[in-house]
């Protein structure tokens, strides 16, 4: 017998195929057909975040943005960083989300694919917060490929210094500012369990991310900083990333379980429980939200 209060999870969003709507890389939110839910008229905070620092690269659209609007509404003040011009739009909307929410919000605008960029960002978040409490690292690229031999240096470079080199790097510098039950949490992505061979450079940066949270968060711990590492790797969710980089978006998600893509409101929760006193035991983990595809 169903409750009247729960919904078949796999019919709560929008189900391929969708139509075919190609953009240019990183994407815009407006132009996608359905937009994703970021949890704008869902995400109901409880102070668990009250008077926290947080970092989220990537904070623009997609999982970043909706993690800016629970974490507000958590009760927490929000550094954004992005990349580029053309994400100008999202950003100031999801500041506008964060301002709404009663928060402080930071937008910073920076390639972190360069580690001045990255140490530019730690400065700001201290000069302008005095200090930081969670550390996001969200910002992440991809891109499809047939065949191996049209992947060049470059592209493979590429993938690399956005998903993990910028990871290291914010890392680095943010430690000594981060608290003891300060936390770090990285985005890592199904396919570091299940791959997709047509996004290989992008499949392996996720696996060494899962790497580099697991070997951190020990380092840390044996350190005594206090500080927890953790993961989160989604399964295919619906933001601008995948109508500007996969061709065969419309059927996006068909290949879980669910029959559907997940949305950002369905992550963004997780990112708060890690971040969260409910957590305090956790470190070193990776929690998988695939829409049922295997993790194991």
């Amino acid at each position: 017998m169903n409750s009247k209060n729960t919904i078949d999870p796999a019919t709560k969003y929008p189900r391929p195929p969708f139509k075919n709507q190609p953009q240019s890389p990183p994407g815009e939110t407006k132009k996608m057909d359905p937009l994703p839910d970021h949890g704008e008229s869902s995400y109901v905070g409880h102070d668990l975040l009250k008077g926290k620092s947080v970092i989220i690269t990537g904070g623009d659209s997609g999982i970043g943005k909706a993690i800016a609007i629970a974490m507000a509404r958590e009760g927490a003040n929000i550094l954004i960083a992005y990349k580029e011009p053309i994400e100008n739009e999202d950003a100031y909307d999801t500041a506008e989300w964060v301002k709404q929410a009663g928060s402080e919000v930071i937008l910073f605008m920076a390639d972190l694919r360069e580690e001045l960029n990255c140490k530019k960002l730690i400065e700001e978040a201290i000069t302008q917060f005095k200090k930081i409490d969670i550390l996001i690292n969200n910002a992440a690229y991809q891109m499809t490929y047939k065949e191996i031999e049209d992947i060049s240096a470059e592209e493979w470079n590429k993938t690399f210094e956005v998903n993990l080199s910028s990871m290291f790097y914010l890392t680095k510098y943010a430690e000594k500012h981060i608290p003891a039950g300060g936390c770090i949490i990285n985005t890592t992505s199904v396919n570091a369990y299940d791959p997709n061979p047509t996004l290989l450079p992008y499949a392996a940066s996720k696996a060494a991310i899962q790497n580099f949270t697991s070997s951190l968060a020990e380092k840390f711990l044996q350190e005594g900083t206090g500080i927890r590492v953790n993961a989160v790797a989604p399964g295919p969710i619906w933001t601008p990333l995948i109508p500007s980089t996969i061709p065969d978006h419309e059927k996006f998600g068909d290949n879980t379980p669910m029959g559907r893509p997940g949305q950002p409101a369905e992550i963004a929760p997780i990112y708060v429980f890690l971040a969260s006193e409910a957590a305090s035991y956790i470190s070193g983990a990776t929690i998988p939200a695939t829409g049922g595809r295997i993790t194991i």
